[in-house]
């Protein structure tokens, strides 16, 4: 007999993108075969704690983490990595529960920016997408605009602004970016997904509010330029690890100005897709621009790459993300179905995948140790 492997399924977290992540969760969990894997779910919570629920279902349904009589607090035991542990104050219990491979659906910050990535390479076990560099990377707008223009990937013309700057001079910041871009705009929170907190700006009257709200959200604030009338929405899912391979590419056509959250994760009418009706020049194009981003910023596993396509042919990077949605409505699987590869397989890939980059990780040598006799001489 085959022994299953130990998945643990991160779900929930501190971030906006909370409910999103249960509703990934709950799409992942009655996908998983059961005759392959062992599935162990741990909700956190808005506060950060990590829960053994002890009814999953009913915690996955409600839509959010919440600790009740039969959550259990633990925690991964990152001495020896692998080991689930109930806490109780300063002391703690094994609970008998090992795990092979994490599976984080986390979005946003403290799930998709590298901290839980972090974290699980103490721990030393093997989990899902990317590491720590290419999290934090792909997560920070700011950041990752600046790797993508240093690997001369085509982008969305853009400024970042710091809240604490927009506060004190709130004036001069509309000032300067008024000279440098014309309205219809984009302001967004740089440490976000799932379109929360983002706003298209017409004229000038509507800037200040759009500037304070995504920076109730972050310290960092993204103006963007509006990639141009007529331009096509496109998307392109990635999946792999030093040699990648991209999806069709789907298109979305949003029923409200741009794909806001209610019509990523509600009912809408907004079109996708699937695959997109392009030109073969334009098709290859945003695949080899989705691939070109994944291996820019390090990524691995999984991500979703989003493009527009003008109407003068060219094609530009809006974003990545690392941890892209798992809904039964999100586009992410949805290409891949599309591809060839439907939910089940995706998965089983993905924790593939896992096992292959921490297998990898392994190979790198951690002693002061060398073949090289002069090497410290």
């Amino acid at each position: 007999m085959v022994e299953k492997i130990r998945v643990g399924v991160l779900f929930g977290g501190r971030s906006a993108e909370h409910e999103v992540s249960v509703a990934s969760a709950h799409s992942l969990v009655e996908a998983i075969d059961r005759d392959k894997y062992d599935v162990t779910l741990i909700g956190i919570d808005r506060q950060g704690r990590w829960l053994l629920p002890g009814d999953a279902t009913k915690m996955l349904a409600a839509g959010k983490v919440e600790g009740d009589e039969s959550a259990r607090p633990v925690a991964l035991d990152y001495c020896g990595g692998q080991d689930l542990v109930m806490r109780f104050g300063a002391s703690q219990i094994n609970t008998g529960t090992k795990l092979d491979v994490v599976f984080p659906l986390l979005h946003g910050p403290f799930g998709e920016d590298g901290t839980v990535q972090g974290f699980l390479e103490l721990a030393d076990v093997a989990y899902v997408g990317s590491g720590v560099l290419g999290s934090a990377v792909s997560m920070d707008k700011d950041m990752m605009k600046r790797v993508l223009q240093a690997a001369g990937i085509p982008q969305v013309v853009h400024a970042t602004v710091l809240r604490s700057r927009w506060r004190a001079f709130a004036s001069t910041v509309q000032d300067e970016i008024e000279r440098d871009f014309a309205y219809p705009l984009f302001v967004k929170p740089a440490n976000l997904g799932s379109s929360v907190g983002i706003t298209k700006v017409h004229d000038g009257t509507g800037f200040s509010t759009a500037m304070e709200l995504a920076a109730s959200y972050d310290r960092k604030i993204i103006v963007e330029a509006d990639a141009g009338k007529g331009c096509r929405e496109l998307e392109c899912s990635v999946l792999g690890y030093e040699n990648p391979i991209v999806s069709v590419v789907g298109e979305i056509r949003p029923d409200a100005e741009f794909y806001d959250y209610d019509a990523k994760y509600k009912e809408s009418d907004s079109e996708l897709i699937i695959p997109a009706d392009l030109d073969e020049a334009t098709t290859t194009r945003a695949q080899q621009l989705a691939k070109q981003t994944f291996l820019a910023v390090d990524a691995a596993g999984m991500a979703r790459v989003d493009l527009f396509a003008r109407e003068d042919g060219t094609v530009i990077v809006n974003e990545i993300n690392t941890i892209p949605g798992f809904t039964p409505i999100s586009m992410y699987p949805k290409l891949w179905a599309a591809s060839g590869i439907p939910y089940s397989e995706l998965i089983d890939r993905l924790l593939e995948l896992a096992v292959e980059r921490h297998r990898d990780r392994g190979d790198s040598t951690t002693s002061l140790e060398t073949s090289n006799p002069n090497a410290f001489s």
